[in-house]
């Protein structure tokens, strides 16, 4: 690691936060404050709104180059001279604490947010080095992927595009990445329907037989909820929502929807990237609009 760049302070104290910052810094992890509630600060009004771009992102990879540290973790950086800039120098003596971005680092940080999250830890990831928060701890690997939050109970991984606490150096050895770590980014697909639909559609007094009075009119239904589903570019909240909603007005009240049919929808978006808990929520939603 090398050792911290040193500059020339402007007159006047040096917040202990910002000492920390550099010190940091200087090591090669790049740092940005944090305001009451531990959260970044907002941007300022030439970049509200994404008016500057809303940088990095594909179209403008480069930093935004506002003197303030506006854009949460795209504003972590190592320059000790914007870090000591009059701007930041503001934003260091409101902050409440220092927080770097792991992944720009080269690092992980798996976040255990209490002591059940922690046990399990303990037991199944490898030894590395580790930092007690206020309910947990992080443990911290070298390498870096994508964040993830909630990939189990308690447990939130953040790497790029995301920021951490700085909470101290901790103890332990550094370990790399392992496999175990990465794997709990994977989403798996929906094996079991949540339980809403059970006791939310009615069956038909007839036998519960479809009212079109052919299954392959439900199977190509299901399957055009599907493929509505896979294709959608934008807006993946609202088109889950509209498909169940449409499953369910024509199919809510026949009672011949089966775990097989909705789990099929389920899977399709989570496929998109929703969360089973959006996936029943959206689907408890479209019951109470139909009064089912």
């Amino acid at each position: 690691m090398t050792q911290p760049t040193l500059i020339r302070r402007a007159p006047g104290h040096t917040p202990p936060l910002l000492e920390t910052a550099l010190r940091l810094a200087g090591h090669g992890v790049p740092v940005l404050p944090l305001r009451a509630g531990k959260v970044p600060f907002g941007n300022c009004p030439a970049c509200a709104g994404n008016a500057c771009g809303g940088r990095p992102n594909m179209k403008n990879p480069g930093p935004c180059e506002c003197s303030r540290p506006c854009h949460a973790w795209a504003a972590a950086t190592t320059d000790p001279a914007v870090l000591a800039s009059p701007g930041w120098t503001s934003a260091w003596r409101r902050a409440v604490c220092v927080a770097y971005h792991p992944g720009a680092a080269g690092l992980t940080v798996v976040d255990l947010d209490n002591s059940a999250a922690t046990a399990w830890a303990r037991e199944t990831l490898p030894a590395t080095r580790t930092v007690p928060t206020t309910r947990g701890e992080h443990w911290i690997y070298r390498g870096a992927m994508s964040s993830h939050n909630a990939v189990r109970p308690g447990v939130d991984i953040k790497s790029t595009m995301s920021y951490a606490r700085y909470l101290g150096s901790g103890t332990g050895t550094m370990s790399a990445l392992p496999d175990a770590v990465r794997a709990l980014a994977v989403k798996k697909p929906v094996t079991v329907r949540p339980a809403p639909l059970t006791v939310a559609v009615p069956a038909l007094a007839g036998g519960g037989l479809c009212r079109h009075r052919t299954p392959a009119y439900l199977d190509r239904g299901i399957a055009m909820a599907v493929q509505r589903i896979s294709e959608a570019r934008s807006a993946v909240h609202a088109t889950v929502y509209r498909t169940f909603l449409a499953v369910l007005s024509t199919h809510g009240r026949c009672g011949c929807l089966t775990d097989t049919h909705v789990n099929r929808l389920f899977a399709a978006a989570q496929a998109k990237g929703e969360t089973p808990r959006h996936c029943t929520d959206a689907w408890t939603n479209a019951l109470t609009t139909l009064g089912l």
